[in-house]
């Protein structure tokens, strides 16, 4: 049924009067009455008793009302849902990062993109590391990626959100627990936990660069798929780990010591990144908000 025609009939119904129906919908009261009796034609049912007097519903009119008023409503709600697509105020927006050290900023995103567009479903994808997170970023599986990289990630649109450096930390019987910073020359020979080299962790690709202009090659004892993990294998005195301040911020230190480490070690930087080419509404009213909570360093 056209939506025009049960647009008149619902004004028709609910006012039982052509006039006042005619002056709702801005129409002139004739092609009302031609709009009326249109859909009774098609319907092949009289819709309304008419007399100079006074308008009824028929039978006919009052079953058929409840279910015009929902097919409106309907017509309605899916108008304003596409346009809420349209205009970005509606949609997913998949969000990767790696784990604690990117919790406070995956909260100021949430709660701000939750104030602003509660029609915006933001979905966390966590333990998505380094380049990791940027080839799943260009398959297409996230649209959005809080990474950690020395430099702007390649290969992606990108914005600079802040700046960290390298931190050690040691198990507390450690004979450098008490040492108020650590050089890359004391880590020689240590055993180290650090995440998988296939993760693509930028400061584990840092530390490693390091490593190699001291004279060494890093001892890697395990590899662990997250910061808790290997902060709890630090507590168990199974190894160092080299991570960011941010990270180990946000995490239980029971049985561990964080130290500076005094060289001069390049700070890592965080950045938002999506795709070049991905003209969603959505993702770039997410990213609107984002500016705002996350300001950065441009």
């Amino acid at each position: 049924m056209d939506t025009q025609r049960l647009q008149a009939f619902v004004a028709v119904a609910e006012e039982l009067h052509f006039g006042r129906a005619a002056e709702r919908l801005h129409l002139a009261q004739p092609y009302l009455s031609r709009t009326v009796r249109a859909l009774e034609t098609e319907l092949a049912a009289q819709l309304f008793r008419r007399t100079t007097r006074r308008v009824e519903l028929t039978p006919a009119g009052a079953a058929l009302l409840p279910r015009a008023q929902d097919l409106l409503a309907r017509t309605d709600e899916a108008r304003s849902a596409v346009t809420a697509a349209r205009d970005g105020r509606s949609g997913r927006v998949r969000v990767s990062f790696a784990g604690p050290s990117a919790h406070a900023a995956v909260g100021r995103l949430g709660r701000a993109v939750r104030e602003q567009h509660p029609l915006v479903d933001l979905e966390f994808l966590p333990g998505r590391y380094g380049t990791t997170a940027i080839a799943e970023l260009l398959d297409g599986e996230s649209d959005l990626a809080l990474v950690r990289f020395a430099t702007p990630p390649p290969g992606v649109a990108s914005r600079g959100v802040s700046r960290e450096r390298c931190v050690v930390a040691v198990p507390v019987a450690h004979r450098l627990a008490g040492a108020g910073a650590v050089t890359i020359a004391d880590l020689r020979d240590e055993p180290l936990v650090a995440l998988p080299e296939e993760f693509g962790s930028a400061v584990r690709a840092v530390f490693v660069e390091r490593c190699r202009l001291a004279g060494f090659a890093p001892r890697f004892v395990q590899a662990a798929p997250d910061s808790w993990t290997c902060t709890a294998l630090v507590s168990a005195g199974v190894g160092l780990h080299v991570t960011t301040a941010s990270a180990v911020a946000h995490l239980p230190l029971d049985g561990v010591r964080v130290r500076e480490i005094a060289d001069p070690l390049p700070t890592i930087g965080v950045f938002l990144a999506w795709r070049r080419d991905d003209d969603s509404p959505v993702l770039h009213r997410v990213l609107e908000t984002s500016a705002g909570v996350l300001p950065g360093t441009g």
